[in-house]
């Protein structure tokens, strides 16, 4: 079995307009607990980030939250985790879970979320990291940035094997697994060639 200790949660400060999505979060910080797997995430105790922090501090598990000062007001960090790092800005805060991170996984989220999927995957693109990513398209809620993908592939901005830089899974149960299978068999072998 795979080496897998922590990992990052990215997703939504807000509940969003589907139940399934929160409790997408609290079901995946409750498995999280049950394997021993650390969350890292943005510390706030607010939306999908609050319900799985709080999952995972409920079923014994270990939490790290790393926010930026200026964040501290707006995403009310929460007090109920082990550690939280107060950061001097959002680049980072990125990197410290970046750094203390074995893999990522997105939930659904808004602009911010994007923002740093984006990133992770422009990351391994370049090469600057290999570590799994997995992406909960919960209710189809991904779909539209699937077809944007397809879309600047289409068009000539990027090359298909990107899309072997990230897995997509509908359920939480099938996260862990997913990242470990990454993990274990190198993402079916090897990094796509760009």
């Amino acid at each position: 079995m795979s080496d897998l200790k922590s990992v990052c949660v990215y997703c939504g400060s807000c509940p969003g307009d589907d139940q399934a999505f929160l409790e997408t979060g609290r079901k995946l910080g409750q498995t999280m607990a049950a394997e021993g797997v650390e969350l890292v995430f943005g510390g706030g105790d607010v939306g999908i980030m609050g319900a799985t922090a709080n999952a995972v501090v409920e079923g014994g598990g270990r939490v790290t939250g790393i926010i930026p000062k200026f964040l501290r007001d707006v995403e009310i960090p929460s007090e109920r985790i082990q550690e939280l790092i107060i950061t001097d800005s959002m680049h980072e805060r990125k990197h410290d879970m970046y750094e203390r991170s074995d893999a990522f996984v997105v939930l659904p989220g808004g602009i911010g979320t994007l923002e740093e999927v984006i990133e992770m995957i422009s990351w391994a693109q370049l090469r600057q990291h290999a570590k799994p990513i997995v992406l909960v398209s919960v209710n189809n809620y991904w779909d539209p940035f699937f077809a944007l993908l397809d879309h600047v592939i289409h068009h000539g901005f990027a090359r298909p094997e990107i899309r072997g830089l990230y897995h997509v899974v509908n359920s939480y149960e099938d996260v862990l697994p997913s990242i470990r299978k990454w993990m274990t068999d190198g993402n079916n072998g090897s990094m796509p060639k760009f």
